[in-house]
């Protein structure tokens, strides 16, 4: 490593203002930036000195979403591994010729994630190579540094996708995400709402026939695999949950159909300890946006008799259902595009489980009710941190005059 950091060190004057290469200065400092620690320092005072940055910022989230990761390769295989053996039919395409040497089992685990591998790997590598294309075109017009940041971002749209999505689907909405809610409002740290759900609304609302019904989460062709809320929006109001063919159990482990990353509560919940023992993520809009969702819940379960199956789901059901999870630990919680001041981040999570909550019930057309609800959140963040700021200001001036 020495001898590649002196062979960096050497070429960083070509690079570097007045050189042969300054405008591809970003670049340079992309891969210097990924391969090694920053050079920057800060020799006067007065400074604090922190062991974070924003790299050590990003790799903790990307920590944080191991789980989540390893159980979208798993459950994604799994799925499909069961389908193709309770039909007694064998995988096809080139998928199929790499199952055939390892064999379709649904009860091996080397099985489940080498065929989920298949399907998640292809969409990441997508969505990677879209969404760098565009930060890279940006970064050189501007002469901005590259960032981490989409490292995150390129890893949390493929977990909220089914298997099933056309590739070319995932390009245009990583290439959505990144340039219509990040850089055209100046790129890392000024997009007003999370880059990765910007790009999954984009394609839920353009591409509808791919990203809902019952034949998009099991990659099987033709076979249909309805989500549990899709489950319960068809039940019986009296007792919804008697028509799930799942336990409550099976549900917060996440073997069950839907999006690829986001079954699993108890992944979700394993990055939400490193995410909050590290400080990383805000635990108020955690516990905010849970208490907004069950407050919320109780409250259509006190509705009596109703025609919605969907308002007599209890609590412990609605919080492991459908993406609440991942997005109360992952999407929620973004600090660029949620709200900044104490008390703002307490009323943007009441609100996003509020309407998380609202949407899911009384609308049962989105039933992943969640990537809406934080969009709307993202954008009233601003206006929430504004109120509270000025209320803050007027209870000084009544104070001190």
């Amino acid at each position: 490593m020495k001898s590649l950091n002196k062979f960096f060190l050497d070429l960083k004057p070509h690079f570097e203002d007045g050189g042969k290469y300054q405008r591809l200065y970003p670049l340079y400092e992309a891969f210097d930036s990924f391969l090694f620690s920053t050079t920057k320092s800060t020799p006067g005072a007065p400074h604090i000195r922190d062991g974070i940055d924003l790299k050590r910022i990003m790799i903790t989230v990307i920590i944080a979403l191991v789980p989540c990761t390893l159980m979208a390769l798993w459950n994604t295989g799994y799925q499909t591994n069961l389908v193709l053996a309770e039909l007694g039919v064998d995988p096809q395409g080139w998928r199929g010729a790499v199952m055939q040497t390892i064999g379709v089992d649904p009860q091996s685990i080397l099985s489940n994630m080498v065929h989920g591998a298949l399907y998640f790997v292809p969409i990441y590598l997508v969505t990677v190579l879209a969404g760098s294309v565009w930060e890279a075109l940006f970064n050189l017009i501007r002469g901005h540094e590259f960032s981490e940041a989409y490292l995150v971002t390129s890893l949390l749209l493929p977990l909220t996708l089914p298997p099933t999505i056309p590739l070319w689907q995932v390009a245009v909405g990583a290439s959505f995400g990144v340039i219509f809610a990040k850089e055209v409002f100046g790129g890392v740290g000024k997009n007003f709402m999370n880059p990765a759900l910007a790009s999954r609304a984009f394609i839920y609302f353009a591409y509808p026939a791919q990203m809902t019904g019952d034949k998009v989460w099991t990659a099987v062709d033709g076979v249909s695999s309805a989500t549990p809320l899709a489950v319960l929006a068809q039940a019986s109001p009296a007792d919804p949950t008697a028509s799930l063919d799942i336990s409550w159990f099976q549900a917060f482990i996440g073997t069950i159909p839907g999006s690829m990353g986001e079954t699993s509560t108890l992944a979700c919940l394993l990055g939400a300890a490193l995410l909050l023992i590290t400080g990383i993520a805000s635990w108020q809009i955690m516990l905010s946006m849970l208490i907004g969702a069950v407050v919320t819940v109780v409250g259509f379960n006190l509705v009596p008799g109703p025609e919605n199956p969907l308002y007599a789901v209890p609590v412990h059901y609605q919080l492991v259902l459908g993406g609440f999870a991942f997005g109360l630990v992952f999407m929620a919680t973004d600090p660029v595009s949620a709200a900044q001041t104490q008390a703002g981040k307490w009323a943007y999570g009441l609100l996003i489980g509020f309407l998380a909550i609202l949407i899911r019930v009384a609308n049962p057309a989105y039933p992943e009710s969640v990537m809406l609800a934080i969009l709307l959140g993202n954008i009233f963040a601003p206006l929430i941190d504004y109120v509270v700021i000025r209320a803050n200001i007027r209870r000084r001036v009544l104070r001190h005059g």
